[in-house]
């Protein structure tokens, strides 16, 4: 595992103060979240990541007309494709365009990967996904195991499978690489596994182990309203942003894993922070874990520790992030399935 602990000029001193910020930050998340749709059932904040040389697209998945926006380095995509998938509550649009500060990191991290030579396309998670009651869980990925098919995995079935080979210009790497963030890092795992013959590599942010828990859709368990309800630890019951949430000595209450009879198993890191406070820590160490002793090749986790109190703010998409993320894609664009 690899720590890393930059050195900032100011940090909060109080509780307050760290409240104040987290509270702020939240509410931030809602307003680019709740972007009122234009005529013809468009965001508007698709059209300024137009207005940035992205371009949108459509796929049929599960019966669901799917979203995605792309953009590629302008000629061959000479590191591969790069498919990002955002956090719960959030946007596609959220990593092409920053109408508020708390998701510039991830606008930034986007830039970077174009300009690196990743074709990059931004999935949108649809708001169609239930738990095991039948309740509305909101703006997140069907990352859950259950019983009923999964509403995701066509989606991204087709977008690895028709998409991609469809916008992908003569001459490209022909790797398929995933990033996914909190819901979407859980969605990331379970589509890396699943699809682990397609798949160079993958990277799961702040998330956890889509295979060990549930959620419990009851709106009014947060203070979110763009999700519903809280995620749940199958061993130890807690909800995900308790601490030690995922800390257990095994996991005999996980769900079958989708790599059953896989011969080919893709490459990962796990980035997270320490102080996590609504993915804990504890839940990425797990799916790391699981991970590796299931036999997918590891390269040492990235774990920020640069301050002592758990925030929401370290649940983020951080900028520290992007070089290290990239550059471990960068090192496996031989790698074609």
């Amino acid at each position: 595992m690899v720590r890393c602990t930059p050195i900032h000029p100011t940090r909060p001193t109080t509780a307050s103060l760290v409240a104040v910020v987290a509270l702020a930050a939240i509410l931030a998340l809602v307003l680019v979240s709740t972007g009122a749709r234009a005529q013809g059932g468009t965001w508007f904040q698709e059209d300024q990541c137009a207005r940035a040389g992205w371009r949108p697209a459509e796929v049929e998945a599960a019966g669901l007309r799917r979203r995605l926006l792309w953009r590629g380095p302008g000629g061959p995509w000479t590191q591969g494709a790069l498919l990002v998938l955002h956090g719960g509550g959030g946007h596609h649009f959220q990593y092409c365009v920053a109408n508020a500060a708390i998701v510039e990191p991830q606008v930034r991290f986007a830039e970077a990967a174009v300009a690196a030579g990743f074709g990059v396309l931004l999935l949108e998670s649809s708001d169609r996904v239930t738990d095991r009651e039948g309740r509305a869980c909101g703006k997140v990925w069907d990352d859950e195991v259950r019983d009923r098919p999964n509403l995701d995995l066509p989606f991204l079935a087709a977008v690895i499978g028709t998409v991609v080979p469809g916008l992908r210009p003569a001459g490209s790497r022909r790797a398929v690489f995933l990033a996914g963030h909190s819901s979407g890092g859980y969605m990331t795992v379970r589509t890396a596994t699943h699809f682990g013959d397609r798949i160079a590599a993958f990277a799961p942010v702040a998330s956890g182990d889509p295979y060990g828990w549930h959620r419990v859709c009851v709106a009014g368990m947060t203070r979110r309203t763009t999700v519903h309800g809280a995620g749940f630890d199958n061993e130890t019951l807690k909800r995900i942003d308790e601490p030690d949430a995922c800390a257990a000595p095994a996991y005999p209450n996980g769900k079958p894993w989708d790599d059953a009879g896989s011969a080919r198993k893709p490459a990962f890191r796990a980035f997270r922070h320490r102080q996590d406070a609504i993915n804990d820590v504890s839940c990425s160490r797990k799916v790391e874990a699981q991970l590796r002793t299931r036999g997918y090749p590891a390269a040492p986790s990235f774990e920020l520790d640069d301050n002592d109190r758990r925030s929401f703010a370290n649940h983020l998409w951080l900028d520290a992030y992007t070089r290290p993320l990239l550059e471990f894609f960068a090192e496996r664009r031989h790698d074609r399935p």
